[in-house]
């Protein structure tokens, strides 16, 4: 038996790629399964500290992803002899990894990657696991789809429970039971009662957060260090570019040490005093750069980071080259202005290397991590294909084993 805690990018393909090749499954998720449209409902809150964005359901962070799809940390992986080649290749064919058509590039994502053109930035448009003849350009990726129109964790999850596979809701994972240092199953909560299921495998993809206090259960000093990619959005107006009903983030600027998506924020219109100023009137970029491993997880759950003069120096370039190219895109410069520092992608809690081996499993024989808490370093720009290549790549390795 398998038993899989978490239904993100990690926890959904492991399950497919099992169930489907006839091995049993079980899959304990701590939220609801709920239809896409419904996902905003369900983002986490941690402390008055820090804006992290991760949710609780099923799909994890992925149901409100903007389903971006790049490959990060090649280089990396490999020093810890990990090569991601083949699983690169089998998942981007799975979820269909393609650049979104031109139907679906809006006026405001155009002047984005024309503008950083001009400037001879490092642009493209950014790689999506999206389904253009469901997509009704509603501009609402983040809020969960309404149209169901992207890839999410839950799409796998459905196939494994189509495939044999059995899935718990609501189900939060307690404490991890291990004998002579072998995993021999987990406990936990559901419906406010204790109850325990017993597996051969014990697959943590909870996330950064949940799966470090998980092994914190079984004496494994997990997320004592944490990243997040740091993020502010920047923006200004730009009459009727009606940019906050586009597919968000279609377009990718490449920076040294930043990358740039065009993100509507609806934050920058009360940065604005005039009245007249609406939605439909702004243009914004999100910034993220990568940070540097400063931070922790308290035994209550809080995350705590600490930034540093690089992490500032990062989000300052990133910030300064967006507004170039806001104002080379037509936005009134008088009017350009940052929405606060938010938080994206958590991982590093533990890593490879250090908690965990090359296969991604323990000190604990037959109990694995995958997901971004296994990541060494930030990678500064979307993971979920990461993940998703790094749970395809253990998958094959159980099925051999």
């Amino acid at each position: 038996m398998f038993v899989i805690i978490g239904t993100g990018a990690g926890g959904a393909i492991l399950a497919r790629e099992l169930a489907k090749n006839g091995l049993p499954v079980t899959i304990l998720e701590k939220g609801p399964y709920i239809k896409s449209k419904d996902a905003f409902n369900y983002y986490d809150k941690y402390n008055d500290s820090v804006d992290l964005l991760t949710t609780t359901c099923v799909g994890g962070a992925t149901i409100v992803s903007m389903s971006n799809m790049v490959r990060a940390l090649d280089g990396e992986l490999h020093d810890y002899g990990i090569d991601l080649t083949d699983s690169y290749k089998y998942v981007e064919e799975l979820i269909g990894v393609h650049d979104l058509d031109d139907s679906h590039i809006g006026p405001g994502t155009r002047k984005f990657l024309d503008a950083a053109h001009e400037l001879g930035l490092n642009v493209l448009k950014m790689p999506k696991a999206i389904r253009e003849e469901e997509c009704i350009q509603c501009g609402k990726c983040a809020f969960g789809c309404p149209a169901d129109a992207k890839w999410s964790g839950k799409d796998f999850i459905d196939d494994a429970v189509e495939a044999g596979a059995k899935l718990i809701t609501r189900a939060e994972v307690t404490e991890l039971i291990i004998e002579d240092s072998k995993i021999r199953g987990v406990r936990y909560f559901k419906d406010d009662r204790k109850q325990e299921i017993f597996g051969d495998c014990v697959i943590l993809s909870a996330g950064a957060v949940s799966s470090a206090l998980i092994l914190r259960t079984a004496g494994i000093d997990a997320g004592r260090e944490i990243f997040f990619d740091p993020f502010v959005s920047v923006g200004g107006y730009l009459k009727d570019i009606n940019f906050n009903t586009e597919v968000q983030m279609a377009g990718l600027v490449i920076g040294e040490n930043f990358v740039l998506s065009p993100h509507f924020s609806s934050f920058i219109r009360e940065n604005i005093p005039d009245d007249d100023v609406t939605d439909r009137d702004i243009l914004s970029i999100m910034v993220k750069t990568p940070d540097e491993c400063r931070g922790y997880i308290d035994d209550d759950g809080d995350v705590y980071k600490t930034n540093t003069i690089t992490d500032i120096r990062y989000l300052a370039e990133g910030v300064a080259t967006a507004g170039f190219i806001l104002q080379k895109a037509g936005v009134d410069p008088k009017t350009i202005g940052s929405t606060v520092y938010r938080g994206a992608h958590p991982g590093g809690t533990a890593p490879v290397g250090k908690i965990v081996d090359t296969n991604l499993e323990t000190e604990i024989s037959n109990l694995f991590v995958c997901d971004a808490s296994v990541l060494p370093i930030s990678p500064g720009k979307p993971p979920i294909l990461t993940i998703l290549a790094l749970s395809k790549r253990l998958a094959d390795y159980l099925l051999n084993k």
